[in-house]
């Protein structure tokens, strides 16, 4: 009988292996990053070139590496950083499984050069799909110098399923950012397409943050630095005034290892719980520095999880922790445990403390006139209304909305395309929710926010087709400051909003100036809903094929529509009738989500015949 069972031939098992490690252009980046900060770098430049795909190049000062070891680092499980398995829960540095450059090389052109600072000439070493190509001296300065060329070029399965160079950029900026916050005593520079993205000097945690992501942070964010016997929590949190509705800018790093964690996560948001409301979230910067041996990263392939010996422990101490932080800021409740409870009070010395003594006048009627009779004072506007009583219904009468062949306007649109004769159907709102009408002898249940979205996203769908959307422009420009990978994506995307009525101009590096909006939008926030706007986007992006139109529509509609909670005259609420029965799909929003629930007439008599 033949043997079915076999050993992989060692390049396939390096491209299954770089299928775990290597995701895409991003995951490239992170894995040389961290190569350089475990080699002590002080000063790593990043270039890539078609947002990684022509390449990636990372430069750093670092110790480098000699001709042996230059050679190995390109082999499977060869690593530096373990020697036994109990040193997996002694780890420091962010690399050790010896797996990243082995799994690189399996699907690019790479190519190294690295030098120690006692060797007198360095070492040229070429790979290409995983075959060892050549190894010779070069001239090159103490460090090393990655650069990864045509990633998956001998997988052309692997290159399709990439997205468009803008949202690869952006995954390539997250991971540079993680890294960079984590260690902002290194100087950090990156190129892209030769165009310099950022520069970071070293500096302290705040300035790195800053420049990161913005300059008006300093006063946006309270510090955090709280030492135990188990966990040492320091960085930041924002106050909850300027918490915003999109989840962007929050860093959990566990010895300045990157982490994700929904259950830290709930712990934070806990403390905000009675201080933002539900679809706000707050930003925080944290590091937790724990004993390795508490600790277990070997759980995820990305290392991006960490396992804790005492979850609920860590859980309580960052609680208490962030919920201090507000406190001193005068932020949120706060108690004081190294006070004693009782009351502060300070005597004056060589004085007898004595009870206040509080004198009452026993015959003080307020309700008593100098006559003695009893009554209230006279009031005036009670006697006018007296003598005018036939005037005070004045206004009232006909106040029902005439059905005229009049457009009946409302707040929500100032556009004449949206204009409609309002058919009259008899409305009342429910939880500042749901718009009660009937149709047809039956009860019918609309949410208005869902409703008013799936009216915004096809007028501005529609519009594309027939002529650009008229824009109005604002009596004062508004300036934004927007983080790096945001910046780029609103670059990218410009000419669509001008399409959609928006008028954005790119004002210096991460600022634009907004001169106009879609007419028919009226007032709102300007920052927040661009924010908005461009973390829905990036939301559609990644879960699901959207082209780049419709999913700008969807964002502009979920972000400018109106709200739950929003009080809507019997006006307001036929006019969203009128609309939404005019759509080519009002029974659901853009995302899928019913709109409408119907409830029969006859379901109704039946009920009430039991």
């Amino acid at each position: 009988m033949s043997n079915i069972i076999s050993l992989l031939p060692e390049n396939v098992a390096n491209q299954i292996a770089a299928g775990e490690v290597v995701q895409r252009p991003a995951s490239v980046v992170k894995e040389l990053l961290e190569n350089a900060i475990d080699a002590g770098a002080t000063q790593i430049k990043l270039i890539v070139k078609d947002a990684g795909k022509a390449l990636i190049q990372v430069i750093d000062n670092g110790d480098g590496m000699n001709p042996f070891d230059a050679r190995m680092c390109f082999e499977r499980h060869a690593t530096s950083k373990i020697k036994t398995a109990d040193d997996l829960y002694k780890l420091h540095t962010k690399g050790f499984r010896g797996e990243a450059l082995a799994s690189i090389a399996a699907v690019a052109q790479v190519e190294l050069k690295t030098k120690k600072n006692e060797d007198t000439v360095g070492q040229l070493i070429e790979i290409e799909g995983g075959k060892f190509t050549s190894q010779s001296e070069c001239q090159c300065a103490t460090g090393s110098s990655f650069s990864v060329k045509n990633l998956f070029y001998n997988i052309p399965a692997r290159r399709n399923f990439l997205k468009e160079d803008s949202t690869e950029l952006r995954h390539i900026i997250d991971e540079f950012e993680r890294l960079a916050l984590a260690h902002h005593t290194i100087h950090f520079i990156m190129y892209s397409n030769n165009n310099e993205i950022f520069n970071l000097p070293p500096a302290n945690l705040m300035q790195r943050i800053m420049g990161l992501f913005s300059n008006s942070l300093n006063q946006k964010l309270v510090p955090i630095d709280q030492i135990t016997d188990v966990v040492k929590i320091s960085g930041y949190v924002g106050k909850p005034e300027t918490a915003k509705r999109k989840r962007g800018d929050q860093y959990f790093f566990v010895n300045n290892r990157f982490i994700k964690s929904a259950y830290l996560n709930h712990a934070v948001y806990e403390t905000y719980r009675e201080l933002i409301s539900l679809d706000s979230h707050p930003a925080w910067y944290l590091f937790l520095e724990i004993d390795p041996k508490n600790i277990d990263i070997n759980i995820h392939p990305t290392k991006t999880e960490i396992k804790f010996i005492d979850e609920k422990v860590i859980y309580a101490l960052l609680n208490s922790s962030v919920k201090r932080a507000l406190g001193k800021a005068n932020v949120g409740p706060s108690l004081d445990f190294n006070t004693e409870m009782s009351f502060n009070t300070v005597a004056p010395q060589n004085k007898i403390i004595s009870a206040p003594k509080i004198t009452v006048d026993t015959n003080y009627n307020p309700f008593k006139s100098q006559g003695g009779n009893y009554k209230l004072p006279e009031n005036p506007l009670e006697k006018a209304n007296q003598q005018h009583w036939e005037n005070l219904y004045d206004g009232f009468k006909n106040n029902n909305p005439e059905l005229t062949d009049q457009p009946i306007q409302h707040e929500f649109t100032e556009n004449k395309q949206l204009k409609t004769e309002a058919v009259f159907y008899k409305t009342f709102q429910l939880f500042g929710k749901y718009i009660i009408t009937s149709f047809n002898e039956n009860i019918v249940a609309i949410d208005q926010q869902r409703a008013h979205e799936r009216i915004l996203y096809e007028y501005f769908y529609k519009n594309k087709t027939h002529k650009q959307i008229s824009t109005q422009q604002l009596l004062f420009a508004s300036h934004i400051e927007l983080s790096t990978n945001d910046f780029i994506l609103i670059k990218d995307l410009l000419d669509d909003f001008k399409i959609l009525g928006f008028d954005i101009e790119v004002f210096g590096k991460n600022n634009i100036v907004i001169n106009g909006t879609p007419a028919e939008l009226g007032e709102f926030n300007i920052q927040q809903m661009i924010e908005g706007v461009l973390e829905n986007y990036k939301l559609n992006t990644l879960d699901k094929k959207m082209d780049i139109h419709d999913n700008l529509c969807s964002a502009i509609a979920k972000n400018t529509c109106i709200k739950y909670g929003k009080e809507l005259d019997e006006k307001e609420m036929q006019i969203i009738i009128s609309h939404l029965v005019q759509c080519d799909n009002p029974l659901y929003n853009p995302n899928g989500k019913p709109v409408m629930m119907e409830i029969n007439k006859d379901e109704l008599d039946k009920f009430f015949k039991k």
